[in-house]
């Protein structure tokens, strides 16, 4: 509480970290199920390809397997949604091992270029590889599966030519994914040698996204050269699709290298130096009164204290200053405050990460923050974590 009354101001894995106001941006999407108890969504995104690819293949089933007919589309759907299970088994690979290493994974979103994993960034070198290179090891197992079926079936019937379809795609998940580059699983393994070898892990990420940003041209041009043959409709959709894999790429190299920049700053968002001085005033007492001892204490926030002078309840800032001034000699502090929840006392040497997480798992506008001993040292206005965040954000990032 201000006494001032002023106002209140991608196949891959998630990087950064998370803004107190509730973590990373989750776009929507169609929860599938929780397999290992990590929630599954598949965005509006994937039916887009998914119809892409079945009016690609339906022709080529089709030509295969004239006696098709109309369920050429259904048969050509059928891949669409079996290769997407073979990219939701890939993310599965990164969400178990993550788990294995007691990592969050937060959920798995399958979308129009394949999945993302969002799982916090592993502590050390030797995790982030093992999570990372889960993924397309487990790829290349499936493609090596598919495979073997495939060579003990029919390769002309129906069912041997979806196997080597499936088996195909396994492997070029795998390969691609293997690029190394950031935010591919090859640049994550990349940026886990690097690290491990200089034990610093913005060198890793340094290196990784300077891979990944000239990966992203070469796709480019890769799509635009392997199209030029080809007719104008798959030449649309190649350079279509190469541009859109090239700009995932830049964008989470040059997201996966902020949020490491950020990472680092982190230490320094600290609940002790943005604690506001407070004051303990009893519930009944009027508001204006509240305010002009606070003022002479130098104070900027108000704690409610029981008979024994226990804390129970924080003044919130925006209920000040929603009241007129001409109201608050008679408006008690007590109605104004919300009473304190056992995750609204933050210790006072919280900082970095630690301190985001403790505000997201209990989302408030004002939180109590105490000394190791229990006393009460201030009280954190989440709108001034909030603005330091900001200004971390805002600093001009390191060159790379």
């Amino acid at each position: 509480m201000s006494v001032s009354g002023g106002p209140q101001g991608q196949s891959g894995q998630r990087d950064g970290a998370e803004a107190p106001g509730g973590g990373a941006a989750r776009g929507g999407g169609l929860l599938m199920g929780r397999p290992f108890g990590v929630p599954v969504y598949v965005s509006s995104s994937w039916f887009v390809i998914a119809m892409v690819i079945t009016l690609l293949f339906a022709p080529t089933f089709e030509r295969l397997f004239p006696q098709l007919d109309s369920w050429k589309y259904a048969i050509s759907f059928l891949f669409a949604v079996l290769l997407y299970i073979s990219v939701l088994v890939h993310e599965l690979a990164h969400a178990v091992t993550a788990l294995r290493f007691g990592l969050p994974v937060h959920r798995i979103t399958i979308q129009f270029l394949g999945g993302v994993s969002e799982i916090d960034k592993p502590q050390t070198a030797g995790r982030e590889f093992a999570v990372a290179a889960a993924g397309p090891a487990l790829s290349l197992v499936l493609a090596g599966g598919f495979w073997g079926i495939g060579l003990a079936l029919d390769v002309d019937s129906l069912t041997g030519r979806m196997v080597a379809l499936l088996a195909v795609s396994n492997l070029m998940v795998a390969v691609f994914n293997l690029l190394p580059g950031l935010p591919l699983d090859g640049g994550r393994m990349l940026r886990a040698g690097v690290w491990g070898a200089t034990k610093r892990p913005m060198a890793g990420t340094v290196a990784a996204s300077w891979a990944g940003r000239v990966l992203s041209v070469v796709v480019l041009f890769a799509a635009v050269w392997w199209s030029r043959e080809d007719s104008t409709w798959i030449q649309v959709y190649t350079v279509v699709c190469g541009g859109l894999i090239a700009g995932f790429m830049w964008t989470g190299a040059m997201q996966s290298l902020r949020a490491e920049q950020l990472r680092e700053r982190l230490p320094g968002l600290q609940a002790r130096g943005l604690t506001r001085r407070a004051i303990p005033v009893a519930a009944d007492l009027p508001l204006a009164e509240a305010l002009r001892r606070a003022g002479e204490a130098g104070a900027q926030a108000l704690v409610v204290v029981d008979g024994n002078g226990g804390p129970i309840a924080l003044v919130r800032e925006s209920r000040v200053t929603d009241t007129p001034v001409q109201r608050r000699p008679w408006v008690a502090v007590g109605p104004l405050a919300r009473d304190l929840l056992p995750g609204m006392r933050v210790p006072a040497d919280l900082a970095g990460e630690d301190l985001l997480a403790a505000l997201r798992a209990t989302p408030a506008s004002e939180y109590l923050v105490v000394e190791a001993d229990g006393s009460v040292y201030g009280v954190l206005s989440r709108s001034d974590v909030e603005h330091a965040f900001m200004r971390l954000l805002s600093r001009s990032p390191a060159k790379a």
